[in-house]
């Protein structure tokens, strides 16, 4: 007997030692998280969506949010180091609708795959384009631009940052809706084409709202649609495409977290978590919101099917573009 209560007691023993031990482990995350963005620090949409996301996810993790910018590539070079970094929740990819969904359609050796390498978090929202023209152009309404974009095949020019980009798709895609001619016209960045479009040089854009609020605000430039299925708070006046009869007619550049593939649900689980706390909360969607972002959140679930559909979706538009980069 004495034998038995002496292993039963060891035995206790070791089974409070384990749960000590259990218990002693450190919550996730127990060290600062990296965020890649693709994209150069400092300026741009991306980056300074992703810092305002970073900032706001340290309050709900309790750990440094760190953001880490690898640009080049068109966001290849960021988004394949997120890729092969390690699946132990330290590292975490911004990533959107170019680099995700676009890329895969324009380059022949892609050296990431976004459904193979990467795990979804979180859909965190959309920046969607605007149709915006000269002043002096004439048209106020979509019906009046439509009707003579169509009357007048290869006069009108629109700008973009490039072959491929959000800017360039978005009039790929009202051509291919309406049917209509306009001749694109590649530029190094967003600020040259502004310029042009202001002086006249070009026509339209379809830039992102977040690029093209100031002109609008200051009456540089006319809005035509935004183009999305909802009104955005800082334009409240500018109809959508989806209002306007063309509810086809919606692009823009989506954010979203990705971990690299492999990362234990768990961790995806409490970072799912934490950034729908972010979109929750009022201060911090206020912040987003006013630079430019619809607000989305959900389940991981959401984000890897609107990725699906978003990867067979640009790759129409792509194709019918004829738009290739190496």
């Amino acid at each position: 007997m004495a034998a038995f209560m002496g292993r039963r007691g060891a035995l206790a023993l070791g089974l409070a030692g384990l749960a000590s031990g259990a218990r002693a482990q450190p919550a996730w995350p127990d060290r600062p998280v990296r965020l890649i963005v693709p994209t150069l620090g400092g300026a741009g949409t991306a980056d300074t969506l992703a810092r305002l996301m970073a900032q706001a996810l340290e309050a709900q993790l309790g750990q440094r949010v760190l953001v880490e910018n690898r640009a080049g590539a068109n966001g290849n070079i960021g988004a394949t180091a997120a890729a092969r970094s390690a699946p132990d929740g330290t590292t975490f990819l911004w990533g959107w609708a170019g680099t995700l969904a676009t890329n895969p359609a324009l380059y022949r050796d892609l050296p990431f795959d976004p459904v193979r390498d990467f795990a979804p978090v979180v859909l965190v929202g959309n920046v969607p384009n605007i149709l915006v023209v000269n002043k002096s152009l004439g048209p106020h309404t979509l019906a009046e631009f439509t009707a003579l974009a169509q009357a007048e095949p290869g006069r009108l020019h629109f700008g973009s940052t490039g072959n491929g980009s959000s800017m360039h798709l978005a009039g790929e895609l009202y051509r291919q809706q309406t049917g209509t001619d306009l001749v694109h016209v590649p530029y190094s960045g967003p600020a040259p084409a502004v310029t042009d479009l202001l002086s006249g040089r070009i026509q339209l854009m379809f830039n992102l709202v977040t690029g093209a609020m100031p002109q609008i605000r200051a009456g540089e430039v006319v809005p035509i649609a935004m183009l999305s299925d909802r009104r955005v708070p800082q334009l409240p006046d500018v109809p959508t495409s989806a209002e306007l009869g063309l509810p086809g007619l919606t692009f823009g550049t989506w954010f979203g977290i990705m971990a690299p593939q492999g990362t234990p649900p768990a961790i995806i689980a409490r970072m799912n978590a934490a950034a729908n706390a972010v979109l929750a909360d009022a201060a911090a969607r206020a912040r987003l919101e006013e630079a430019g972002l619809e607000l989305y959140g959900g389940p991981p679930e959401r984000l890897a099917a609107h990725l699906a559909e978003e990867l067979r979706r640009h790759a129409e538009i792509v194709r019918r573009s004829g738009a290739r980069l190496d």
